[in-house]
């Protein structure tokens, strides 16, 4: 049946004679406008068959010659004749399926009823001329009254807002409506949150009055950050500096709610500050990925690492793998094996970003690739913890993954005695014993050092980074030794594995670019790609460096228990303020 479809007006149906009759002493044209499904003279359910069946057959003809060309190194910009027709012939039946679909199902989205412009569409077509006094309402033949004189139309406020969002909410608490797809639905990403939150809220019997709704750019969050969100967090940003770096002055951003700890920092920088600075160096900048991959044989998962491991054939994996981004590249392949299971430990570039995804695409390419040549090769994981990932591992500490960076600074007597009211033999005593002995009875892997991993959160929250990838990030030895002559502190961290980006992800969000941009490291460098986060990963190894240095001279001067009872305690009861 050949059934045209016209854009939904809101509230009611229009009667109207086909030809564009009055309407109750209103003028309406509803003629047909054209449509993509005119653009072939056939029965409209022919039409939609033909260009679906033209849409899916390009498709397959261009994924087919495209996979073809990625296998055979063949550049993918050098196209046939027969190509060229498939591309135009894909872009013509997309534009017929867009015309056709895609239109009229967002127009049904932008005339939906309960927005504040909801009257608009229909002031234009009915009320113009409408000398009624009041609104007809849902009625669908409504002729209007008889009046003496013609009076302005008076705004009523609609109900329909707040009469639609509780149908929602009773739908999604029985189950008729999935809770995930409200932003969809509704195209309204705060409007979805507000409608989920009152419905978990009547599914639990809980209150959530304590976290806060409003205050959030909920479309900034959506398919990047959170799904089904109900609010968010807030958590305290402080600040500790200015830390002096490598001949610049930082101020370091630290979302946190330990007490004492913003504090504790600010101290640390104040004696790295006093004493001349701190310096630091970027001992290798690569990010990793490791699938695991399965043979027959065992020897046959040696063949191809020992096929992965030779220099010879390194370039043409590179070429495979840069294909996939501007900024990755390929730069080292580690095989290990487990029986007949190959792990293979891709390492690459990843400009400003952190990078995983980046390098997950480089890795699948190089994996469609192999399997020419190794057609007995199962990939059983993209991913099989050789990486690793959000993991305590000794391959990240030995080997690094991300940011490896040292920082060191040399603390002069008078600052260790006035600033951090300690000497330098206690605090070189204090570092053997337990960051070096006492890590190493207790078994630690990564983790000779102070509380690195409690300035990496608050830096990496305040700054947008991953929190779990703080696991790998944290790991540090924190090193002291006695200099010129015993009266100053030399002090370094060593962090082989430090994680961080500053495009993508988290980074993205109004608060936490904020922060990245008083470090002056937002975004992507424009001089030079990944400078921005090569610099905020030697950031994070200052800020380690001066946290490490005033928590173990608060330990060494006996100070640890009396500034936590002043700083971390509080008799205020926060729920209620």
């Amino acid at each position: 049946m050949d059934v045209r479809r016209r854009q939904p007006v809101s509230v009611g149906s229009i009667k109207a004679h086909p030809n564009g009759k009055s309407l109750g002493g209103v003028n309406v044209d509803v003629h047909d406008p054209i449509k993509a499904s005119d653009a072939l003279p056939l029965p409209l359910y022919l039409a939609n068959a033909v260009f679906f069946g033209v849409f899916f057959s390009v498709v397959y003809f261009l994924l087919t010659r495209w996979r073809e060309k990625i296998r055979t190194s063949t550049p993918l910009h050098v196209v046939t004749l027969s190509e060229i027709a498939a591309i135009v012939t894909f872009l013509g039946s997309f534009i017929y399926l867009l015309g056709f679909f895609g239109i009229d199902f967002v127009q049904g989205f932008i005339a939906r009823p309960g927005h504040d412009n909801e009257w608009d569409a229909e002031d234009d077509i009915i009320v113009k001329d409408d000398a009624r006094a009041v609104p007809c309402g849902a009625a669908i033949d409504c002729d209007p009254p008889v009046v003496a004189s013609p009076k302005p139309k008076v705004p009523v406020p609609s109900p329909l807002s707040s009469e639609e969002d509780e149908e929602i909410i009773k739908s999604v608490v029985a189950g008729a409506v999935p809770s995930y797809t409200l932003e969809s639905r509704l195209g309204d990403c705060k409007r979805a949150a507000a409608i989920r939150r009152e419905v978990l809220q009547r599914m639990t019997g809980r209150s959530l009055d304590g976290l806060p709704l409003e205050g959030l750019d909920y479309e900034s969050i959506l398919g990047q950050c959170c799904e089904m969100p109900v609010g968010y967090v807030q958590i305290p940003v402080g600040i500790a500096g200015p830390l002096l770096l490598d001949g610049r002055e930082y101020s370091i951003p630290m979302a946190t709610t330990e007490g004492c700890l913003v504090a504790s920092t600010n101290r640390g920088c104040k004696a790295i500050y006093a004493s001349g600075g701190a310096t630091s160096v970027l001992l290798r900048d690569a990010m990793t990925r490791a699938p695991v991959v399965r043979f027959g044989t065992a020897k046959r998962a040696a063949e191809l690492m020992l096929f992965l491991e030779n220099p010879l054939n390194f370039n043409t994996l590179s070429v495979v793998f840069n294909k996939t981004s501007r900024f990755g590249r390929l730069q080292s392949i580690k095989c290990a094996i487990a029986g007949k299971n190959l792990y293979i430990r891709f390492s690459c570039s990843t400009g400003d970003a952190m990078g995983m995804n980046m390098i997950s695409k480089g890795v699948q390419n190089v994996l469609d690739f192999l399997q020419t040549d190794f057609p007995d090769m199962e990939t059983i994981g993209l991913s099989g913890n050789y990486c690793s990932d959000k993991k305590p591992a000794a391959v990240n500490w030995i080997e690094g993954r991300g940011k490896s960076v040292v920082c060191e600074a040399i603390i002069k007597e008078e600052v260790v005695k006035k600033v951090l009211k300690t000497n330098v033999a206690a605090l070189v005593e204090l570092n053997m014993l337990k960051n070096l002995t006492g890590s190493a009875m207790a078994g630690a892997l990564g983790g000779f050092n102070a509380h690195a991993s409690n300035i990496v959160s608050a830096v990496y929250i305040a700054t947008g980074q991953d929190p779990a990838q703080n696991v790998e990030s944290s790991h540090c030895i924190t090193m002291m030794e006695a200099v010129n002559n015993g009266k100053d502190l030399h002090i370094s961290v060593t962090m082989p594995s430090i994680e961080v980006g500053t495009v993508g992800g988290g980074t993205q969000l109004a608060s936490q670019s904020a922060c990245l941009n008083l470090l002056g490291v937002k975004g992507a460098s424009k001089e030079s790609p990944g400078m921005n986060a090569r610099q905020l990963a030697a950031i994070v190894a200052g800020s380690v460096l001066a946290g490490e240095l005033s928590l173990m001279s608060a330990i060494a001067a006996g100070q640890l228990v009396r500034s936590h009872m002043k700083y971390n305690r509080s008799s205020r009861d926060v729920s209620k303020a």
